[in-house]
């Protein structure tokens, strides 16, 4: 009997310890989206607000560390997007709009799936500590479980 008991408590501690990375994982997948999510929204943001200026405006570009240079807008209605593995392409302010668009319903989509997925990891992890609970205490009676 007492095996048995050991034997459930060595699985559902691997279990569990991988569950756990399983879960870790996920959050690590969720921040990166909600990071991109972050630069998308600040992208859209910024050129709802260049539809508002004019050829030959002035602008400060940020360029990192809280830092600008001031140019001067030369075609406000072309775009250079990124459409991945360092790849630019130049598109009217429309079509960039609607790509950032595109990507950031696809993004919040995905992270719907990745916060149910953790939602449904982390059930599993309270169910086996439960179990794993109840086996230790059982194992400290020396009597048998119902469930194992």
């Amino acid at each position: 009997m007492a095996s048995k008991v050991e034997e459930e408590l060595r699985r559902l501690s691997v279990e569990i310890r991988l569950l756990e990375d399983t879960a870790q994982a996920l959050q690590s997948r969720t921040n990166m989206v909600n990071a991109v999510i972050t630069d998308l929204t600040y992208a859209n943001t910024t050129l709802e607000g260049l539809k508002k200026n004019e050829e030959g405006s002035e602008l400060l570009v940020p360029v990192g560390g809280s830092s600008y240079i001031r140019a001067s807008l030369q075609d406000p209605d072309r775009v250079i997007v990124g459409i991945g593995a360092g790849v630019s392409v130049e598109k009217t302010m429309k079509e960039a709009k609607a790509i950032i668009k595109k990507r950031l319903e696809d993004l919040e989509k995905t992270k719907v799936a990745l916060q149910q997925r953790f939602a449904q990891v982390a059930q599993k992890i309270n169910e086996d500590r439960a179990k794993f609970e109840e086996s230790v205490t059982v194992l400290r009676k020396g009597t048998m479980p119902k469930n194992v």
